[in-house]
């Protein structure tokens, strides 16, 4: 079983530039996946497999995992981490996979997690939003 403890924020830096002379900080990557024509996953159990090995991939700590199939199609998932979450939501009619990866602190690995989902779900069109969470200027 895992050990639930509080999560504290450890900034993420971002060393300044010549136009911007001031460290930038913030408390974590918000990564917005937005995948089309891929792999279609309808099954629980393999959405589940998939989110393990997203947690795995990514170096976060999985408190809890929620899998949710509606009906006639589609299929939700989402795993609350003790750095933040990650979500999968499907729309078969639509051939269409959104995907929230948000993690915070130094040592989560977002961009790994979502290289496994493109080899995993093999999109043919993919856009990816990033978001700088808890933005600041030191």
């Amino acid at each position: 079983m895992i050990e639930k403890t509080k999560r504290s924020i450890q900034w993420i830096i971002d060393n300044g530039t010549f136009f911007l002379p001031k460290k930038k900080r913030y408390a974590g990557i918000h990564l917005i996946a937005e995948f089309w024509n891929g792999k279609m996953v309808e099954d629980e159990r393999e959405l589940e497999e998939i989110l393990a090995e997203t947690v795995r991939v990514s170096e976060s700590t999985a408190l809890k995992t929620l899998v949710y199939k509606f009906s006639p199609q589609g299929i939700t998932g989402v795993v609350l981490l003790a750095e933040s979450h990650i979500a999968i939501h499907t729309w078969p009619e639509l051939n269409y996979t959104a995907i929230d990866l948000f993690t915070c602190g130094e040592k989560s690995r977002p961009y790994k997690a979502l290289e496994y989902l493109k080899k995993k779900l093999q999109p043919q069109r993919v856009e990816i939003k990033k978001i700088k969470r808890g933005r600041s200027i030191i």
